[in-house]
């Protein structure tokens, strides 16, 4: 909020002075190290609204100490894991901008970017990077096309549960995050969608059983951490994220080793229509974004 209305106050007062006699002083005529030392205060995307201004704000905004600041403390770590190859003289700034893109890991299966505004650093797992009961026997499950996967265009499909007595979903990733706090979600959709005549089409008839018992959501980290929680899936046609659990990183020094679990195992019935679409892990601020939204359950 503070960084919002300094950026925005900046730019009112620049207005105001570009208006007045062309011999007053105005902000252009700054040092770009003090322009810099102002916008450092500032959030990544107001610095980048201010460097449009003019060539003493578009100078202080490529300063190297600017954008170190924005950068999560073990960034040259995060370099060396997720970029393949960054010149030795490329500025921080540059390096903020790959960063925030959707970095590939483990043929493609995971993506990890920073969040262009806070810096966090976020990872999506896609539902082909998870271990899926049965996602072998096309009676129980598929992967279908889709242009619904949120996390990346390049992922494209979502994993389809038809029907099934035992839903066991298990995941491992081990990544070396900042300090921080994080929370994990699975993004979930009852019923398949469908397009026809360019109108959205939710196909619900499989959908069954998740309304006798909750999907029970559980995380471990390689520090001792757990966490478990669990939700009923209901409201088809609509993806959610539905909270797994929160874990904290103390140390930027080494890798956090994560398993997390989802299942539903009940033989007295069967359950079935439901899209997995990823497993998502962001900074635990994350979650007043998505509930917000409407994105949120549990």
């Amino acid at each position: 909020m503070g960084a919002n209305f300094s950026g925005l106050f900046i730019i009112d007062c620049l207005s105001s002075v570009s208006s007045s006699s062309s011999s007053s002083p105005s902000l252009g005529d700054l040092p770009e190290s003090c322009v810099a030392s102002i916008i450092g205060y500032l959030d990544p995307p107001e610095i980048c609204k201010l460097a449009r201004l003019n060539r003493a704000f578009r100078g202080a905004s490529s300063a190297d100490f600017v954008w170190e600041s924005k950068l999560p403390p073990n960034y040259q770590v995060l370099v060396d894991k997720i970029l393949p190859s960054v010149p030795e003289n490329l500025g921080k700034r540059d390096i903020y901008s790959r960063l925030c893109r959707a970095n590939t890991l483990e043929g493609g299966t995971k993506k990890v970017w920073l969040d262009k505004s806070t810096g966090g650093v976020c990872m999506a797992i896609s539902s082909k990077g998870l271990h899926i009961t049965g996602i072998d026997d096309r009676r129980y499950w598929n992967h279908i096309p889709t242009d619904e996967s949120r996390i990346d265009p390049e992922f494209r499909s979502v994993a389809y549960l038809q029907q099934t007595w035992w839903f066991e979903v298990n995941g491992e990733v081990e990544f070396p995050f900042p300090p921080g706090s994080y929370s994990i979600f699975s993004r979930l959709q009852l019923g398949r969608a469908c397009k026809r005549f360019g109108r959205r089409i939710i196909n619900s008839e499989n959908v069954h059983g998740w309304d006798i018992k909750p999907v029970r959501f559980q995380l471990w980290t390689s520090d001792g951490q757990y966490a478990t929680s669990q939700c009923t899936l209901k409201e088809p046609g609509k993806w959610f994220h539905y909270h797994m659990g929160d874990f904290n990183v103390d140390d930027s020094g080494s890798s956090t080793k994560i398993k997390l679990s989802m299942t539903q195992i009940d033989c007295t019935h069967t359950k079935g229509g439901l899209c997995l679409d990823s497993v998502v892990i962001y900074p635990s601020e994350f979650r007043e974004r998505l509930k917000h939204k409407g994105f949120l359950k549990c």
